[in-house]
């Protein structure tokens, strides 16, 4: 059924998610919504459960405009606290639950939350982590009561019968996601009710989502992925939910099977995960027919040995998601974010995008600049931060810090982020270009290539590998690989192996961590030294 067509399935709606809900439930209220962890959904009991979390907010002072956090694992909690939030005004905060205290510290007192919902083993470090906010948040656990503190179940089955405020509106806040925070602090983008429906509505186009599909989730709740592609599109098209706690590469098949899903989003990292896993845990009779998320390098594996037919890549940003896509009819150019997007209505507007050099001046085919785009999904700011919120567009454009090229058919390819630029004998060099090259070598697992300083100023290029297991390298196997397919400036000189790389909590290398590293010359193979 054609996009648009599945969204005329149902009636219109205020463009709240209480409104956008609705609309989808009225249409067979028995259907399932979502499954977690053994509990089964159906869209009429979760919209009661939903309206039971929003009283028992109101009944613990939760008021609209206020923010609660949640930090655990995927749950079924998470979709009901959005949508309690939702109904009455409020902003939900999902952080990471792998956090320590300093970070989630800085996350919870700089959204100055009212509530958190936890996991049990994290209910020690959020009370520590919530030292100084006034007045002091409540807490409640999403694996049930401990140490005096209530289940979030329980205080739903226990909400009192009191009436709801007035409801919200669309444009209202509903979300802060706080961003990974490679340079200084994180900071908290702003999104409304209307971002989050319309978004779901555009997975639609992205992956022709159907009522009768199954979509497993398997990247975290506090990502803007699973929030506004896979939670927001299921809502939009009136399908199923299966939220996996987290992403396990050992049960990935069988709980797609288990399951029956149909779609899943991944990020690349999952994807050359699952292409180098044992091929005894592939499971043949899967059901899942497309897969959001696709680069270059695991293309082959999911379409030849996996068996997956459709496999699309795209590009999205916290504060801007559901900007480009490959579109599922085709032309698919593997490894190229897409062309621009669109919303399952032709007349719908969609993002407008430039590629600029750093005096803001439009460039041509095929050359690289920096990405700016015009969005109708555009965050509301970063809250409590109008300077970076200032700083972050130009003339209506918000400026991603990705640099690009946008080739003669229209599809935009990624090049590498401003800040991944590494500035060697007078050239610039893209480090995601030799960790692509690198990523290609049989032997290679994870690679990262950074700046290092170089006795002559400027930099030198350090490439830090993490093998595949059983693999047998050298630097020198290393930099023959790359002297065969890049410019001799662009060959590596230092070549550090890792057991692992440090990552973000998307699962991203955090370069960032990498360059701060005050050792990592000194551990490394100086190819100049070697010769």
């Amino acid at each position: 059924m054609p996009p648009l067509e599945v969204l005329r399935l149902y009636p219109g709606h205020d463009y709240t998610i209480e409104g956008a809900f609705r609309s989808r439930m009225n249409a067979g209220p028995e259907r399932e919504f979502l499954v977690c962890q053994g509990r089964r959904w159906n869209w009429a009991r979760f919209h009661d459960a939903a309206l039971a979390a929003a009283r028992m907010l109101v009944a613990r002072g939760i008021q609209r405009g206020d923010r609660v956090a949640i930090l655990a694992r995927n749950s079924d909690a998470h979709a009901l606290l959005l949508a309690a939030c939702a109904r009455i005004g409020a902003i939900m905060v999902p952080s990471n639950p792998e956090f320590g205290a300093r970070e989630a510290g800085y996350v919870l007192r700089h959204a100055g939350v009212r509530g958190v919902v936890c996991a049990r083993e994290m209910l020690a470090l959020v009370r520590e982590a919530c030292a100084g906010i006034e007045p002091g948040p409540w807490f409640l656990l999403v694996d049930g009561p401990a140490q005096g503190v209530p289940g979030f179940f329980g205080a739903l089955e226990s909400a009192p019968a009191l009436g709801l405020p007035p409801p919200a509106a669309a444009d209202d806040t509903c979300l802060i996601i706080y961003t990974s925070g490679t340079t200084g602090f994180p900071k908290g983008a702003m999104h409304s009710q209307r971002n989050f429906v319309t978004a779901g509505e555009a997975n639609i186009a992205r992956l022709w989502l159907q009522p009768q599909d199954r979509l497993m989730v398997v990247l975290p709740m506090f990502h803007m992925n699973a929030l506004f592609y896979s939670l927001a599109g299921t809502i939009a098209a009136g399908c199923t939910l299966v939220l996996m706690p987290r992403f396990s590469a050992g049960e990935f098949w069988s709980a797609a099977v288990e399951h029956g899903a149909t779609q899943v989003n991944v990020i690349e990292a999952i994807g050359r995960i699952l292409a180098r896993r044992p091929r005894a845990e592939f499971r043949p009779e899967h059901r899942i027919t497309r897969l959001y998320g696709s680069r270059a390098d695991f293309v082959d594996t999911f379409v030849n040995e996996f068996h997956v037919p459709i496999l699309l890549g795209g590009f999205g940003m916290t504060e801007i998601p559901g900007v480009f896509c490959n579109p599922i009819e085709g032309p698919v150019k593997h490894g190229a974010m897409g062309p621009v997007g669109r919303h399952p209505d032709p007349s719908r507007p969609w993002a407008q995008c430039r590629v600029v050099n750093d005096a803001g001046e439009e460039l041509g085919t095929d050359e690289v600049g920096e990405l700016w785009v015009k969005h109708p999904i555009v965050m509301q700011g970063y809250f409590r931060d109008p300077e970076q919120t200032r700083a972050a567009f130009r003339d209506g454009w918000f400026m991603t810090g990705d640099l690009v090229r946008r080739d003669a058919d229209g599809y935009y390819h990624f090049v590498t982020r401003k800040k991944d630029i590494i500035r060697r004998r007078g050239e610039n060099i893209a480090g995601a270009e030799i960790d692509r090259v690198l990523q290609e070598h049989p032997g290679v697992f994870e690679v990262a290539a950074v700046p290092v300083p170089s006795e002559l100023g400027e930099d030198e290029v350090l490439v830090a590998i993490v093998p595949r297991p059983g693999a047998t390298l050298t630097a020198q196997d290393i930099a023959q690989w790359c002297r065969e397919r890049l410019a001799a400036l662009k060959v590596p000189r230092f070549v550090l192996f890792a057991g692992e790389l440090p990552h973000t909590p998307t699962h991203k290398v955090a370069k960032h961590v990498l360059k701060a590293d005050p050792t990592l010359k000194s551990r490394a193979v100086d190819l100049m030294a070697a010769r």
